[in-house]
């Protein structure tokens, strides 16, 4: 066992839990299967495995870090066109390729399209374990933007109708005056609508606010 595997094999499994990252896998030779279900159980991740891409996508999807290890030639669907089939709504799930074939083509293809890491039997143990770590730690990053931009839409929906109007034009650099001009009302109801947008949505600068707003498509963001 060389250092760096055995740096990833401190964490015992007994210690996994339903937040512990999962790393899936679809191979479907089942040789390669268990292989690596041993190999990613001991480093200490969750492994689950397939025998074919629409066994594992008749699986929900996780809302823990994860990462899929796919073998590039699968007898129903290949890799390649799993890979097309998750693009859209997994984009917390980085895919790391693995074949016995050196097919420079498809490797361009398969990174083009997003892979974290394309690997070609025989790889040693080692790397693809650095493969998975890193995919791992995309798939965070990924999984907060996700919670924050969640958050983000709940604060916004319990705003009332009025503060969205509010909203609406001061982020696109309308005075107080101006806005209450456009809707109708004082400028001092304009003031108190205001406060209840910043407060509501947790902004802590006007700068704040007009950052959300873009996120939201409110408003464009400025181009550099």
């Amino acid at each position: 066992m060389n250092s760096v595997t055995a740096s990833f094999r401190e964490s015992p499994s007994s210690l996994m839990s339903r937040d512990t990252p999962i790393v899936f896998v679809v191979d479907d030779d089942i040789s390669v299967r268990e292989s690596l279900e041993s190999l990613i159980r001991f480093a200490g991740w969750q492994p689950q495995t397939f025998a074919s891409a629409h066994e594992f996508l008749s699986r929900p999807r996780v809302f823990v870090p994860s990462c899929l290890v796919l073998d590039v030639t699968l007898s129903d669907l290949n890799g390649l066109d799993l890979q097309k089939r998750i693009a859209t709504d997994r984009i917390d799930l980085p895919i790391i390729f693995i074949t016995g074939h050196n097919d420079v083509p498809m490797a361009v293809r398969a990174m083009k399209a997003g892979a974290a890491e394309f690997l070609t039997k025989p790889y040693g143990e080692g790397v693809l374990l650095c493969a998975i770590q890193q995919a791992i730690e995309c798939s965070q990053a990924a999984l907060r933007r996700e919670a924050d931009m969640r958050s983000v839409r709940d604060r916004y929906t319990s705003l009332s109708h009025r503060e969205r109007q509010v909203m609406a034009l001061v982020v696109r650099g309308l005075l107080n005056k101006q806005v209450g001009v456009e809707l109708g009302i004082s400028e001092i109801t304009v003031k108190a609508h205001r406060g209840n947008v910043m407060r509501k949505m947790k902004a802590d600068s006007f700068a704040d606010l007009v950052n959300m707003a873009a996120r939201l498509q409110l408003v464009r963001r400025s181009a550099k």
